[in-house]
């Protein structure tokens, strides 16, 4: 890219100059010749705006880039004109005075940047014949080809930031209804990840959405479409024809294209070009034509530096601006257009923006006969191996075409599928829609495994018996049933054989409390126990989730572990029995005098004998004697039929026994274990159906 300075502005005066001279008397207009003496330098220490030779204002124009760019190609000239006395001749040197022009010549508007000295009654204006030789340079003046100099210069026309805050607003870009839901759920996913997933798994969506948010503030009227290719792929050229001037420098040097340049149809996209870091020095405007305008209206086009330049600064500013571009246009050439770097680094990855994609097969003019057609069908074949939809028969894809940038063919076609291309304002909405699926896209192993996950009812079963198993409920169920039938023998059986049991249990623990707690070698066994079922539920609840998130479930159970062991043993102390004795039924009162009732028949038979051994009574066997058999007989049935009797209620009492102490096993390591197992569950559950919205397909993928 070569800008026009102060010495290409000399050579176009002069060849103005010289030209008019052969059509007009020597000396006939004042205009040509403060021109001609501002090209010069001038010997009156006038020379550029300020006043500085030709190199000096060389350089002072490309540094106050911004002060040329509030001027247009009027003001321009006029300041050129004003201030300036008679001028000297380019050959001989020889001041020149103005020729009278009978005429009035009316007076000029003083220019923008003019100097001080300069009057509006000191220039007088040119005629129409002398404005073919105004040079309008735009924002920056560039090289044109010497036959249609004058008319290009006059359609390059600058985008100033005069008129660009002079241009109203355009309208923000709107989204519709499904992509700003997408968007919304891609934000909440996004936050329900960040304490699960690195930063860098969630760099792209998070990107995603910060441009996506930067675009709907900006212009939605206005479509930015990006030309890019490899090294002599002609998309400069192709850049130059479709805005109908020379903006962009072609050449045999490579790279030719060092940094981006920018070409709108309309006003209003200074904010977006912004975006693209696209400086005011590099913003030009197309030839001014009523169709192209109208054809193109909204139409922002960026010429790319080459994406396999040598010069790294180069494809790191292709790969920045394609990232915020609404839609691209891919530029091949015969020899390049199976290139692996094109296709692997991006046609492949970009597969999913084929919506917003252009391939043009550029240069067939060098291909002879039907060769362009064999060409263009193998890269619709590569194209459909890189996974790229082509928009053939209607159905939505890249648009792929050939074309010559050099003789014109195929470029009004171009031209045409741009213009319904931009005029349908959809580009930036599919190219934001484009990003979220992509971003999906990288997401789906952090989220999707294609299999079943949670925690079944069955491993939360398991898991509580394993609990259970570890602190000895079904061992202390059967303690606290015998227990109860212990007390129920020493409640209902005869005295002299509680008094025997009374000598044997002397030194053994009171009836009723039982110590539940294990041993310390059995104790050991327990914990192993259950740190193995803790183990056990976090496999089976980890089955099928991704890697975080299994990974998130296993360390929420190993952080609810901790301690569990200790906490069990404590459970299962206050839970196992109640202190004191178990409770009694309603018959047991009824068995206690029956079984009084028996001994006393025995005490009153004795008593009876003895009295008769004594003397004291009168002699009869018989009475006594059957009273003491009924007693002695009488107290073992009560006895036994108790015992009998005590069988329901004491399973039942160790039954219960049981499921307290299931119970409080299975609610400490509920609250312990299963329920962070189950909030991490939950919190994967959300997200994936974030991500089914994000996708578009449900929550009910798995």
């Amino acid at each position: 890219m070569t800008a026009v300075t102060d010495q290409d502005h000399t050579d176009h005066t002069d060849r103005t100059d010289r030209t008019d001279r052969t059509d007009r008397a020597e000396g006939s207009d004042p205009l040509e010749h403060s021109a001609h003496a501002h090209a010069d330098g001038g010997d009156d220490g006038v020379g550029s705006a300020d006043g500085q030779g030709p190199e000096e204002g060389d350089r002072s124009m490309t540094d106050s880039t911004d002060a040329a760019d509030a001027m247009d190609s009027t003001d321009a000239t006029g300041a050129s004109a004003q201030g300036r006395g008679p001028g000297r001749d380019a050959e001989t040197g020889a001041r020149k005075e103005p020729a009278k022009d009978p005429s009035p010549a009316p007076a000029h508007a003083p220019a923008r940047g003019a100097a001080p000295s300069a009057t509006p009654s000191a220039a007088p204006s040119a005629d129409p014949e002398d404005g073919a030789g105004a040079w309008d340079d735009g924002l920056i003046a560039r090289r044109v080809n010497e036959g249609t100099a004058g008319e290009q210069a006059a359609a390059v026309v600058a985008e100033t930031r005069a008129s660009t805050a002079a241009a109203p607003a355009a309208a923000p870009l709107a989204y519709d209804g499904p992509l700003r839901s997408r968007l919304d759920a891609l934000r909440e996913l996004v936050g329900l990840s960040r304490a699960r997933l690195d930063n860098r798994t969630l760099a792209e969506a998070g990107r995603v959405l910060d441009e996506a948010a930067a675009r709907r503030k900006l212009s939605g009227q206005h479509t930015v479409v990006a030309i890019a290719g490899a090294t002599g792929s002609g998309k400069s050229q192709l850049f130059n024809t479709l805005a109908g001037v020379t903006i962009s420098e072609t050449g045999v040097r490579r790279p030719t294209t060092a940094a981006p340049i920018a070409c709108s149809w309309s006003d209003g996209a200074a904010p977006l070009i912004d975006r693209l870091g696209i400086p005011g020095r590099l913003r030009r405007r197309p030839v001014q034509s009523a169709e192209a305008e109208a054809q193109l209206r909204g139409l922002v086009l960026i010429d790319l530096p080459d994406h396999d330049s040598a010069a790294v600064q180069h494809r790191e500013q292709v790969d920045r601006i394609l990232a915020l571009v609404d839609a691209v246009i891919w530029v091949v050439d015969p020899e390049k257009y199976a290139d692996a770097v094109l296709h692997e680094r991006y046609l492949r990855p970009m597969a999913g923006h084929a919506e917003v994609m252009f391939v043009v097969l550029n240069q067939v003019d060098r291909l002879p006969g039907e060769a362009a057609d064999l060409v263009l069908d193998d890269l619709r074949r590569l194209l459909d191996e890189d996974g790229i939809a082509l928009g053939e028969y209607g159905e939505p894809g890249a648009t792929v075409l050939a074309l010559s940038g050099l003789t014109g063919d195929g470029v009004p076609e171009l031209r045409e599928l741009l213009g319904q291309f931009v005029g349908e304002r959809g580009a930036a909405g599919r190219r934001v829609s484009a990003d979220v699926d992509a971003a999906a896209a990288r997401l789906r192993p952090v989220y999707v495994t294609g299999q079943r996950t949670g925690l079944s009812e069955d491993a939360r079963d398991e898991f509580a018996a394993r609990l259970a198993d570890a602190v000895g409920a079904t061992a202390a169920g059967d303690a606290a049933e015998r227990a109860w039938l212990r007390n129920a023998n020493r409640a209902c059986g005869t005295p002299w054989l509680r008094l025997w049991r009374w000598c044997q249990d002397r030194h053994e623990q009171a009836t009723g409390r039982i110590q539940v707690r294990t041993p310390a070698d059995e104790e050991a066994t327990a914990r192993q126990r259950v740190e193995q079922a803790v183990r056990t539920v976090s496999d089976r609840a980890s089955a099928g989730l991704p890697a975080a998130w299994a990974m998130a479930v296993r360390e929420a159970a190993v952080r609810g572990s901790q301690g569990l062991p200790e906490a069990l043993d404590e459970l299962a102390g206050r839970a196992g029995l109640p202190p004191g004795r178990p409770p009694r039924p309603g018959w047991w009162p009824v068995a206690v005098l029956a079984q009084a009732a028996m001994t006393l028949l025995q005490i009153v038979g004795g008593l009876w004998l003895v009295g008769q051994i004594a003397h004291w009574m009168e002699p009869n066997l018989g009475v006594p004697v059957l009273l003491m058999v009924a007693g002695i007989l009488g107290g073992p049935v009560v006895e036994w039929s108790c015992r009998m009797a005590a069988r329901g209620p004491a399973r039942r009492y160790g039954q219960d026994a049981e499921r307290r102490l299931r119970e409080a096993a299975a609610g400490c390591g509920r609250a312990r274990v299963l329920d962070p197992v189950a909030a991490e569950l939950l919190r994967y559950r959300e997200v994936r159906e974030q991500y089914g919205r994000v996708t578009g397909v449900g929550a009910g993928m798995r």
